[in-house]
């Protein structure tokens, strides 16, 4: 990512320009994100600023990603296509080491998904089946705008089922809502748009099919299903004690200290910094019963941001991380309405932008589907993938 931004300067130092200097709004708003991280040292004890300093450092990519992609021209289109089946190439070999080290370790896997765990991956396991999601997504459009060989077409069709097979049997909630929401959007598209009843139907019928067929074929999904309907009973109870250790009841308890959190500071939010402990005397006030190694922080991007930093702050954000998309609304960016779709959901479920992994993946990502709605000077007949 450094290096993406350090090309960028000596490209604009050689040829002294910014090649998407008209832009700098659809860039610039990215980096308001950095910005309101930036400005919560206004808003830090004294004693928490080392942890101040250690999230602008984490945030960066807000900074040195768009600034580098806003000053080097847009890649051209065979250029991008490689780069999307090089993702699609590498989600596969990811997919099938962790199958292989399931397939050694079967019971063991098989029993931990009955207790709100899975199976090992690289990366972690949320932003793996995210990633999966997106690579099915892109190899789907790759074929349907026919933008790949004839040699390469059967084996990114093969592609396609090995990845939406393996994120059943890896059974992760956030992929798998990201997957069937955008296999809703498309059967939406396919008929509102293109008349297409059969092919929609057609695939109407294997999103109704899969979960069924993973159900019966794979004891991680069945595991997962029953684990899910013991945590959302855990939700009900009011024994926190029992639901700490369950994923959905402790992210329901984390959901209600946050708003706590927020309830006491409104506008600009605690900060950051001094989260964790504000999160830690709400936990105290409201489960009491709860041991402190059990606090976890607010597993919901939009309500860690509130708590954070204030109805203010969760406005600037909002603007600055989905302007691009409002940008090229009037654009067919399939890509970029995928990862976008992907990003909103998994926000709802996780504070993906407070690890290094989901930074890189969120802020790399789009900007790479952004690339495909660029202007570009030289003339490609084939779609550059947007």
């Amino acid at each position: 990512m450094a290096g993406i931004a350090v090309t960028g300067l000596v490209y604009a130092a050689a040829y002294r320009r910014v090649a998407h200097w008209n832009l700098w709004p659809v860039f610039g708003s990215l980096f308001l994100v950095f910005l309101v991280h930036l400005l919560q040292g206004f808003n830090t004890e004294t004693a928490s600023m080392g942890e101040y300093g250690r999230d602008v450092v984490l945030q960066l990519p807000f900074l040195a990603l768009p600034l580098g992609f806003w000053l080097l021209p847009a890649l051209p289109g065979r250029y991008l296509r490689w780069l999307w089946l090089l993702l699609i190439g590498m989600t596969v070999l990811a997919a099938t080491g962790a199958t292989i080290n399931y397939l050694l370790h079967a019971r063991e896997i098989n029993e931990s998904y009955l207790h709100s765990k899975v199976m090992p991956t690289e990366p972690d396991h949320i932003r793996f089946s995210l990633i999966i999601t997106l690579a099915i997504a892109a190899a789907t459009l790759l074929l349907a705008h026919e933008a790949l060989r004839t040699v390469w077409r059967r084996w990114v069709g093969g592609a396609i089922v090995v990845l939406a097979l393996f994120l059943h049997l890896l059974a992760v909630r956030s992929g798998e809502m990201t997957f069937y929401a955008l296999g809703g959007l498309s059967i939406l598209w396919l008929v509102l748009r293109k008349r297409q009843w059969k092919q929609a139907g057609a695939l109407a019928a294997v999103l109704v099919l899969l979960p069924v067929f993973s159900f019966v074929a794979f004891p991680t999904f069945r595991n997962k299903f029953y684990n899910t309907q013991e945590d959302v009973g855990k939700v009900k109870q009011t024994n926190s004690a029992e639901g700490k250790n369950y994923s959905i009841a402790a992210r329901v308890y984390s959901y209600k200290a946050a708003l706590a959190v927020w309830q006491d500071n409104k506008l600009v939010g605690v900060g950051k910094p001094d989260l964790e402990g504000e999160m830690a005397k709400r936990y105290a006030t409201l489960y009491p019963e709860m041991g402190a190694k059990f606090y976890i922080q607010p597993h919901n991007q939009y309500l860690y941001n509130l708590a954070a930093y204030g109805a203010l702050g969760l406005l600037i954000f909002c603007i600055g991380l989905f302007y691009p998309a409002w940008w090229a609304r009037r654009k067919r960016a399939p890509l970029l309405l995928a990862q976008y779709v992907s990003i909103a959901l998994s926000f709802l479920v996780e504070y993906t932008l407070e690890t290094q992994i989901g930074l890189a993946f969120v802020v790399f990502i789009l900007l790479l589907a952004l690339q495909g709605s660029l202007p570009y000077e030289e003339e490609d007949k084939t779609w550059r993938p947007a």
